[in-house]
């Protein structure tokens, strides 16, 4: 009964036979619509200036037509309604004052033919919603041609969403290939550069013992500083490839006597490199803490860092640390107050906005304590008003759960 075609098929229409095979309602539609027609074959056809493809069939006729099959388009009336996408339905063929000399009724043995247009959202034509049958049909014409461009219609709808969805998919996957390259980068950059810095910092020490000026003393301590701050952009970076790339950042727990006086020197450090002469010190930690007292170290570093940056400079800075049975817990406040709409995402990577003023760093202070803490199954929150000023909080329990079990 048909007239097979044997055009290779483009990328483009094999995609759109996936998005219709996507849609779960098509046999569903293609069904009611050979029931409202009388029709023992319906299908939905993908129509363009060279091809006649089906992409869903239902057939009970025994037409032998099945998805993807091809019909020769010329010999086709779908051809015809792409040309002036109207309506086309008969009910008998051989009866009727047109049909009944056309070619494709008589190449086919079709006695009832109904088709209508799909068109996408964006109005552009993608093919038709056709129901066919060698014996003649008795239907209101027109009510059948008003259920069918509702089919069709849906069927656009249903396009539309189904190319959309899986666009989406193919960006987020993109962007996921993308993220994981990025993170990868960044860990391997950082991890090379470390081999460089060493030798430099050793250099530099070497350096000192040497004779030199003023002028050469003053320039030597501007390296030294300099390879620091680099060392410790680079460590930023290796910490925040590690919690990206889904490791979390590594901590050595040990118990440890000496936490207090470590801690006390990072104030010491802190007060120094910012100026900051009015921080306010009180930590009562006597007893050894199952922690990494290096990480704590720099986690203490990283908050009283951004108090003394972005805190009010008229007003002081306080850190209170104390331990007890159930833990640690460690606050910092200072004057100031954030924004309420910056406070939800204080401790994600890279948070500055475009407007923000330029600061040292990378913007990754938080995010990196925020991930200390969490390796110490502990927390750090925030809470900030014009009232109170704003007020870190460090909470670790007594045994990590690393070692709990």
């Amino acid at each position: 009964m048909q007239q097979p075609a044997d055009a290779p098929l483009g990328a483009d229409i094999a995609q759109d036979i996936a998005h219709i095979g996507a849609i779960a309602a098509v046999p569903r539609i293609l069904e009611t619509v050979a029931h409202i027609t009388g029709s023992r074959f319906a299908a939905i056809a993908r129509v363009t200036d060279s091809h006649w493809v089906a992409c869903a069939t239902y057939d009970t006729l025994g037409f032998g037509l099945g998805v993807g099959g091809q019909l020769v388009l010329e010999t086709t009336i779908c051809n015809e309604i792409r040309q002036a996408p109207q309506p086309v339905i008969f009910g008998h063929a051989s009866e009727h004052p047109h049909y009944a000399s056309h070619h494709t009724p008589r190449l086919y043995g079709l006695e009832s033919y109904v088709s209508v247009p799909i068109f996408r959202p964006d109005g552009s034509f993608f093919g038709t919603l056709c129901a066919i049958d060698s014996a003649p049909a008795t239907f209101d014409e027109v009510q059948v041609v008003r259920s069918l461009e509702l089919f069709a219609e849906l069927i656009g709808n249903y396009l539309h969403t189904e190319q959309r969805l899986q666009q989406a998919v193919a960006d987020l996957s993109a962007a996921n290939d993308t993220a994981v390259l990025r993170d990868q980068f960044i860990a391997v950059l950082g991890h090379d550069l470390r081999s460089p810095l060493q030798a430099a910092s050793m250099a530099t020490e070497m350096l000192e013992f040497e004779p030199h000026t003023e002028r050469g003393g003053m320039l030597l301590t501007r390296v030294r500083d300099s390879i620091t701050r680099i060392d410790g952009l680079v460590r930023d970076v290796l910490d925040f490839a590690r919690g990206r790339l889904g490791g979390g950042i590594p901590v050595a727990l040990t118990y440890d006597a000496n936490v207090a006086a470590q801690l006390m020197q990072v104030v010491h450090e802190v007060a120094g490199a910012t100026g900051r002469s009015d921080i306010i010190a009180t930590i009562a930690a006597d007893a050894p803490l199952l922690c990494d007292a290096d990480r704590l170290s720099q986690l203490l570093a990283n908050l009283l860092t951004n108090a003394a940056v972005h805190g009010a400079p008229d007003q002081p800075i306080t850190l209170d640390i104390e331990t007890d049975a159930n833990g640690l817990v460690l606050q910092v406040h200072n004057g100031g107050v954030i924004a309420p709409d910056k406070l939800g995402k204080l401790f994600t990577p890279f948070s500055r906005e475009a407007g923000d003023q330029p600061r040292p760093g990378l913007g990754l202070g938080l995010y990196i304590a925020a991930e200390i803490a969490k390796a110490h199954n502990g927390t750090l929150s925030v809470e900030s008003d014009a009232a109170h000023g704003t007020h870190f909080v460090f909470a670790m329990p007594a045994i990590p759960l690393a070692l709990a079990g």
